[in-house]
């Protein structure tokens, strides 16, 4: 297993090792005691896995607020999504900053998101799946969201098409005037 830093403190790309013959591979996709061995203890209570038809289909960006803040495993089951990670615990030197990564079935990275981050994605082919494991469960009266192209974040989304988006996600506020449930302690 590989795991980069990225420029967001606990944002962190994995790359688990793929073992290939004429069959095809094999992949230990998580390991609790291999994330530990690079200092990354989380305990993961949910799994979540979402299948986008369309390519240009936004997710996000999405959080959820203390007490049920979530850290985010997440890696491409088919397909190929562009996954952001943005910044917004109040008081942090990267605060409203992003970072993105390519995530696909053909090259097994991951992104860990932690609590304290908004998390989003765009698909990048059809019938894109998202697999992400979660450190807490749904709990819908803490979710919150921003929008996923404000320029005061400043996304480069790598997808230059019309994009499908839900209702709820349309919506979402901005980063202006955002009060952040987040402090920079919020990330583990």
């Amino acid at each position: 297993m590989q795991i980069e830093d990225t420029k967001l403190d606990g944002v962190k790309l994995i790359v688990p090792r793929r073992f290939g013959d004429h069959r095809g591979f094999f992949s230990e996709s998580y390991s609790r005691k291999g994330l530990a061995e690079h200092g990354i203890d989380i305990e993961f209570v949910q799994d979540n896995h979402s299948l986008s038809m369309t390519p240009g289909t936004v997710r996000g960006l999405h959080f959820q607020a203390p007490p049920h803040a979530q850290d985010k495993l997440v890696r491409c089951g088919k397909g190929a999504l562009f996954d952001v990670a943005v910044d917004i615990r109040k008081g942090s030197p990267t605060y409203g900053e992003w970072v993105g990564f390519e995530l696909s079935f053909e090259n097994g990275c991951q992104l860990l998101v932690p609590a304290g981050f908004a998390h989003g994605f765009v698909t990048l082919v059809p019938e894109t799946e998202i697999i992400y494991k979660c450190s807490d469960y749904y709990a819908p009266e803490t979710e919150g969201a921003l929008i996923w192209n404000d320029p005061d974040i400043g996304i480069d989304w790598p997808f230059g098409g019309e994009v499908v988006l839900s209702d709820k996600d349309a919506a979402a506020p901005g980063l202006a005037g955002f009060d952040s449930p987040f402090s920079p302690e919020s990330a583990k």
